[in-house]
């Protein structure tokens, strides 16, 4: 699509591709949210959507991906890619900003379908969109955060990196929880080999970069 070009972004790396879905590929996703994201006695997400009913989860899916495609603006964005593994919808890793041309810092998302959990996805996908943060849009410091009891996506951060940031106290499902915030430095990023990113150029006014800017 010329005039919202962002649809033929794509990140690859050895195993994935991330690309924002078509109608087709938010089917699957919405699957594999209906199936199941995490064990049920868990809860991974501040705001607990996972606690709905699966058909509920998969239709609410679909529209978390049209409200942030309708909401997008340079000066604030959240670009949803889901992630393919093997041709296969495996889940979906976002990557956000607000006045990024200024700030220059990302913030990072994802979920994956359990079938998928314990193969090294979840590390891959984060560096594919920490690789467009830092080497494709010049970005400075990038950002994550989990609940203290969420191991997996923290040895996520720490194998990647990121170092403590402080914490969040928050109301999970209806006890204190805390969220551990975690920040990656551009100084301490290397992209790790067979990693790309195409089709980025046209996009670069999108997030809020005049023509090829990077800093």
């Amino acid at each position: 699509m010329r005039n919202f070009p962002i649809l033929r972004l794509r990140v690859t790396t050895p195993r994935l591709e991330l690309r924002l879905p078509s109608l087709d590929d938010l089917d699957a996703l919405a699957d594999l949210a209906a199936d199941g994201v995490h064990d049920p006695q868990d809860m991974p997400f501040t705001f607990p959507w996972t606690d709905a009913e699966p058909a509920e989860r998969a239709r609410s899916t679909v529209r978390f991906h049209f409200r942030q495609w309708s909401a997008w603006t340079p000066e604030k964005w959240s670009c949803l890619f889901v992630t393919v593994f093997e041709g296969q919808v495996a889940g979906t890793q976002e990557i956000s900003g607000t006045d990024f041309a200024i700030t220059r810092e990302a913030g990072t998302g994802s979920w994956l379908g359990r079938r998928f959990h314990g193969r090294g996805i979840g590390t891959e996908m984060r560096a594919a969109v920490l690789h467009l943060a830092f080497d494709g849009l010049g970005a400075r410091t990038a950002t994550s955060a989990a609940f203290t009891d969420n191991h997996a996506s923290l040895a996520v951060s720490r194998k990647l990196g990121y170092r403590d940031d402080g914490i969040d106290v928050h109301s999970r499902r209806g006890e204190r929880a805390e969220t551990r915030r975690l920040r990656l430095s551009r100084e301490d990023w290397s992209t790790p080999p067979g990693f790309g990113i195409h089709d980025l150029e046209p996009c670069l006014p999108l997030f809020g970069l005049a023509g090829t800017e990077k800093a």
